[in-house]
């Protein structure tokens, strides 16, 4: 696409249903919330060179280019919200504005010690969903028709007691090859790979005596549609070239159906290109988006890391192919749209670029280029312009403000903003959901989840509260609970202790959430730390700071959706317990053995009699 073509700003675009690959916004949205200008093809209203300018907001700069770089208006606009934005508004404006947010699922399903694990499909009249167009008999489900009213305070636990487990370490940012959907890989019995047997070969025969080999090829494209979609929902931007290479010639081999498929059921487009394929994730809305961290660090993204991206964006939009990187500072300086801009951050600008680099919009930088862009000497920068405008959903058009731009991305009908939110949240608890999309999974609590769990390889959890939808092989999500790490560990040995400590017992009211003490809390985890410190290998700045171990681990039971904070205004301030963490305690014990301190009672029928002292002269 020329320069020219590209340089005519944002515009207002209908929504409507998208074949995923030219225009529209994806079944059940309401507008095309963003739109890249010049990302449609010639030709299609609203797009490219067509474009009207009445919704193009001007930047503040009042320059039209800046060293020969021509700044996208919109994402000035975006940059500017950003940087007023505070750091939870921040986290839900860039899923909304970018949508390169990874799902994230719980792990090991619930096993059979506090209730019945597995089941078959549903029975009885429930509506079919009409986004469910695959057979329920091939979704292992992990809740019975019976389960489905069973509380997670006191249902199936997926809990393995301490020592602390091992985990086989992952690969960063990717899927397991040796386990990615096993099960569904045609079996070779002759260890050759796959494919139309050989001159030299002789036919595979079951080894069952008078039986049909499976059809392979049916099995091996199911196989591969499904590594294709997991892949995307989990790197919503592939590239022919980067780390996830290796599934990029399944997406383009598959994409007609997975386009298909991803739009009826989640509402997203795809569009595959020749060397990238761009999975369009929507916005979660408020307080349910994911924070952007840096790719070496894992530090996260602050309000003005953010703006430095969308800033950087801006430009590269529209940039040759070699840039100099002091001459991309220099642009970025004199764009630096209105007054609430503050000059720009070293750290922020670092992470920024690193953030442009893993995703390729930059090709790689030195070292010292990373650590403090602005003091690095002469360094040339390789720009693709295409991954950078595939990056942004778009510049906010119809949007007024950042809360205007997070409500509108996460708009769509309830059966698909139910599907979104299971595709991409570890649980969907009915009580967080609005009225009707809380009656939408009343009428489709089993086909709706089930469908998904075919596309992408999961397995349902129904409870009374709501329904999670599970990865037993552990990879399609961006956080791993149980973990290999210290924050990890003790967040999980947290969560066990504080449901044993205060879930409700059975018959009582059982709600969504149960408030937790902070001094409960502090001696819990200081507990953990002296008891599995040391003999586990914890971190010993960890074990010195006890205020930094209790952060990260809660953050982390936060964002698997474990624990939440208090509502505004409760005092004093503190957590509340979600339901779905009693699935990681141990089952409940209706029947406890009598206590043994100095200050229990004892049970009459475990008295042991005293011992009896002889008397002078009686035999002993």
């Amino acid at each position: 696409m020329e320069q020219q073509e590209y340089a005519t700003g944002a515009a207002r675009t209908a929504g409507g249903t998208s074949d995923g690959r030219t225009g529209g916004a994806g079944r059940g949205t309401t507008a095309a919330v963003l739109v890249v200008r010049g990302s449609g093809p010639r030709g299609v209203p609203g797009t490219g060179a067509d474009a009207p300018h009445d919704a193009v907001p001007v930047h503040d700069s009042g320059s039209p280019s800046t060293a020969g770089l021509s700044p996208d208006p919109g994402l000035l606009r975006l940059a500017r919200w950003f940087a007023e934005a505070e750091p939870g508004t921040a986290d839900d404006l860039c899923a909304a504005s970018l949508g390169l947010y990874p799902a994230r699922h719980f792990g090991a399903p619930a096993g059979p010690a506090g209730g019945p694990a597995t089941a078959g499909p549903a029975t009885g009249s429930a509506p079919a969903d009409p986004a469910a167009a695959v057979p329920l008999t091939a979704v292992p489900l992990t809740a019975a028709p019976s389960t489905a009213e069973v509380s997670w305070w006191h249902g199936p636990t997926a809990h393995t007691p301490a020592p602390l487990r091992a985990r086989e370490p992952r690969p960063a940012g990717g899927l397991r090859r040796a386990r990615r959907d096993a099960a569904a890989l045609p079996v070779v019995l002759s260890g050759a790979k796959p494919g139309t047997p050989g001159r030299h070969r002789k036919p595979e025969r079951s080894r069952g005596a008078g039986t049909v080999p499976q059809d392979r090829s049916a099995a091996t494209t199911a196989a591969e549609r499904r590594i294709a979609a997991r892949l995307l929902v989990a790197h919503p931007l592939v590239t022919a070239s980067g780390p996830h290479a290796d599934g990029f010639p399944l997406i383009r081999r598959h994409r007609d159906w997975l386009a298909e498929r991803f739009d009826t059921l989640l509402g997203y487009r795809l569009v595959v290109g020749p060397w990238h394929a761009r999975l369009h994730k929507a916005g979660l809305g408020p307080g349910a988006a994911r924070r952007l961290e840096h790719p070496a660090t894992g530090a996260p993204f602050t309000p003005g890391g953010y703006a430095q991206l969308a800033l950087a964006l801006a430009l590269l939009v529209d940039a040759p192919e070699q840039l100099p990187l002091d001459g991309l500072l220099a642009a970025m300086d004199a764009v630096r749209p209105g007054p609430a801009a503050r000059p720009a951050d070293r750290a922020e600008l670092a992470m920024a670029l690193a953030v442009l680099v893993d995703w390729q919009v930059l090709g790689d930088l030195p070292a010292a280029a990373l650590a403090d862009p602005a003091a690095a000497g002469p360094t040339v920068l390789t720009v693709d312009r295409e991954l950078a405008r595939a990056v942004p959903v778009g510049p906010p058009a119809l949007a007024d403000d950042a809360t205007d731009l997070i409500r509108l991305a996460a708009e769509a009908e309830p059966g698909t903003a139910v599907r979104r939110r299971l595709a991409e949240t570890p649980a969907v608890l009915a009580a967080d959901l609005p009225e009707e999309q809380r009656a939408w999974l009343r009428e489709h609590g089993r086909t709706g989840p089930a469908a998904l769990a075919e596309f992408l390889g999961l397995e349902a959890e129904q409870r009374a509260e709501g329904v999670a939808l599970l990865d037993p092989a552990e990879e399609l999500t961006d956080l791993a609970l149980p973990g290999t790490d210290t924050a990890a560990q003790a967040a999980l040995l947290l969560v066990e202790r504080l449901v044993e400590e205060v879930r409700p017992l059975p018959g009582e009211t059982a709600g969504t959430d149960v408030p937790v003490p902070d001094a409960l809390i502090d001696g819990v985890l200081g507990d953990i730390a002296d008891e599995y410190g040391l003999p586990a290998g914890w971190r010993r700045d960890y074990l010195a700071d006890r205020t930094a171990l209790r952060r990260d681990a809660l953050d982390l039971l936060h964002r698997m959706g474990l624990i939440t904070p208090a509502p505004r205004g409760t005092r004093p301030p503190g957590w509340l317990l979600r339901a779905p963490a009693a699935r990681y305690a141990p089952a409940p014990d209706l029947l406890p053995a009598p206590g043994t301190g100095r200050h229990s009672r004892p049970d009459p029928a475990f008295t042991v009699p005293a011992p009896v002292t002889p008397r002078a002269g009686q035999p002993v």
